[in-house]
């Protein structure tokens, strides 16, 4: 007498010898488009600010680049701050 041997693929059920089935991860709450988005939109604030501050001073164009390199920062602590917990 000749007994059926079930496929390992069709099994629902774990053997002891197989992995068991594997859970999808969950999705990551990470949107790359919405992190360039906070960078850029706190780098032209940060420019903003500086220019006004350099246009009062007397120089647009310092307070613009001194602007522009505190806005670096300051994206990069947005970004930080808002996607910390994505990863």
């Amino acid at each position: 007498m000749v007994k059926a041997i079930r496929s390992v693929t069709r099994s629902g059920d774990s053997s002891g010898i197989l992995a068991p089935q594997m859970q999808a991860a969950s999705p990551s709450s990470f949107d790359p488009a919405g992190a360039g988005g906070v960078l850029l939109g706190a780098l032209l604030i940060c420019i903003g600010i500086g220019l006004l501050v350099g246009w009062a001073a007397g120089s647009a164009g310092i307070g613009a680049l001194v602007g522009a390199v505190l806005g670096i920062l300051a994206g990069i602590g947005a970004v930080y701050r808002r996607y910390r917990g994505a990863f």
